[in-house]
């Protein structure tokens, strides 16, 4: 069993036993619920193009930074022009929680992206539930039904939706009726290797409607520019704003290196 497989697995276990704790019908009456999100496809758009992650822990890395508080580094992100916020919701091998995504929808007014293993429609109402404008959904985790059925339930519910990719394949098994954004992930999810020459090859199949989305491994701003170059729109980057004493001043730095 690999790290993905691993982390799905305890996932399973994780989404059951909230349910037990905590029903579907508390997360249905949520005040959340009800509330108009804001557009990641529009923002990236509008703005930098930078997607910036709180992100403490991964299982590559182990700990990148456990001192930052949440608010502090999504205010100073938005404030660096960033176009939206991702957040990891994953306790057991990323650090996050809900807490996070909650204190992060209540520091900003750009898009903020629940990040996490979503495997079952009740993370998706806890994800709107919680602050959350967009959800990820991993294509290698999921079954082309399974991605196509969590996609429309979260557009039913209002948000908007990344589906991320790592390969040819999993981007041409899919139906992408519902999906608005889709994220090639320049991290192999088995190996951990990084490669941004994953992004450059999918840039020609991503279907022109979708707005294009490079995912990990950015670190040079030289990188956003060649990006661009093959189409794509957005960039989501969190270790590398992470790692630093000043998350909020190292994206700034970074997006005004960009030209954005």
């Amino acid at each position: 069993m690999n790290i993905l497989e691993r982390i799905v697995a305890d996932k399973r276990v994780e989404v059951d036993l909230k349910k037990s704790v905590l029903p579907l019908d508390y997360l249905r009456n949520s005040p959340m619920i009800e509330r108009e999100a804001f557009s990641l496809r529009e923002s990236l758009l509008e703005r930098s193009g930078i997607i910036a992650e709180f992100k403490r822990r991964s299982p590559s890395k182990q700990v990148i930074n456990q001192k930052s508080s949440v608010s502090e580094v999504v205010s100073g992100y938005q404030a660096a022009g960033a176009s939206g916020i991702s957040v990891l919701t994953d306790t057991k091998y990323f650090g996050g929680s809900l807490d996070d995504l909650l204190q992060a929808r209540a520091a900003v007014e750009i898009p903020v992206l629940r990040k996490d293993f979503m495997i079952d429609p009740y993370q998706l109402f806890e994800a709107k539930a919680f602050g959350a404008d967009v959800i990820l959904l991993i294509a290698a985790v999921l079954k082309p039904e399974q991605l196509k059925m969590l996609s429309q339930v979260a557009h039913d519910l209002g948000l908007e939706v990344l589906m991320e990719v790592h390969g040819e394949e999993e981007l041409k098994r899919n139906d992408l009726t519902h999906i608005d954004l889709v994220g090639v992930n320049n991290r192999n999810l088995k190996t951990f290797e990084v490669s941004l020459e994953m992004s450059k090859k999918l840039s020609g199949i991503i279907p022109g409607e979708k707005l294009a989305v490079s995912e990990s491994g950015i670190s040079d701003p030289g990188a956003i520019k060649e990006l661009r170059d093959f189409g794509f729109k957005g960039f989501l980057i969190g270790e590398n704003f992470m790692k630093t004493e000043n998350p909020g001043t190292a994206a700034e730095e970074f997006i005004k290196s960009t030209g954005a």
